[in-house]
């Protein structure tokens, strides 16, 4: 595996592959959910994946001085699962002094986490932006877990017509149901009890719909309640959307996210629930 932090060396040694890359931009800290993206790159293509924990998609009083960097263990499990070219950046390199260049998807970026996290999703357009100016992947994967990032990326490939597949790739689950994030692991012992609490409230919503209910104000109430028996947990918010546009549902049908924020202690956590497009947290 090649690892690499400077820009020029990497568009050098990625000459020979241009055309058959594929890209997965991470933040460390790795885990299976990382990795298992690397398989929808596809056999043939040349495997890239870049480390760097992006400044600008943090916002004030948020976790980035306190994120977990284990690089050695990163490179480590990049080797073991194929990585061609590790690319591990600067702040310096990506944001150089005097940088005053930014992207924005207008008002998606606002919605859901957008709305308690200010300009988070302006850092997280920016940076993918330059990667894949820098990599000029053919393909890029990521996952559902950050489903609005997800499509948030795509609409801006799409409005800028850039030349790069998006594979959004499937959640992937602890064997309580809790999605693998690297926030997981600032949860101490009890708050990771508390945890496997948010996976059992999306899988409650999903047995509601098999029922037959689709009305999403009463399948929330639902979900508050099984919140309410956990006060420890912070709902931040429980909200459906269609995923082509990002407008409120009333009801959930497929084509609809359902998608949720909660804080346990310190530790911000993320799901959601792709109506009929994907397994509930305990159908796996």
């Amino acid at each position: 595996m090649i690892v690499t932090s400077n820009i020029d060396d990497l568009r050098e040694l990625l000459k020979p592959h241009l055309g058959h890359i594929g890209f997965v931009p991470t933040m460390g800290a790795l885990h299976q959910g990382h990795l298992s993206l690397i398989k929808h790159l596809g056999e043939s293509s040349f495997k890239v994946m870049s480390i760097f924990v992006n400044p600008i998609q943090f916002g004030r009083n948020e976790d980035l001085s306190r994120y977990p960097r284990p690089i050695e263990r990163d490179m480590e499990l990049c080797r073991e699962s194929g990585i061609d070219l590790l690319f591990t950046p600067s702040n310096e390199s990506v944001y150089p002094r005097g940088y005053r260049t930014y992207v924005e998807v207008e008002d998606w970026g606002n919605l859901l986490c957008g709305r308690v996290r200010a300009g988070h999703f302006r850092g997280v357009a920016t940076v993918v932006l330059k990667l894949f100016n820098i990599v000029k992947p053919s393909i890029a994967a990521f996952g559902w877990k950050d489903a609005q990032q997800g499509l948030i990326l795509r609409k801006m490939v799409s409005d800028l017509n850039l030349d790069v597949e998006i594979v959004l790739c499937p959640i992937v689950r602890d064997s309580d149901g809790l999605a693998l994030s690297s926030r997981n692991a600032y949860l101490t012992q009890s708050e990771r009890s508390l945890a496997a609490r948010i996976p059992e409230c999306l899988q409650c919503a999903g047995d509601s719909y098999r029922e037959g209910l689709r009305d999403f104000a009463q399948i929330r109430e639902g979900m508050l309640q099984h919140f309410r028996k956990h006060p420890e947990i912070d709902v931040e918010y429980i909200e459906a959307v269609n995923m082509d546009d990002l407008e409120p549902a009333i009801e959930l049908r497929v084509g609809v996210l359902l998608a949720l924020a909660v804080r346990i202690g310190s530790t911000r956590l993320i799901d959601n629930w792709r109506v009929g497009a994907e397994p509930l947290p305990f159908d796996q």
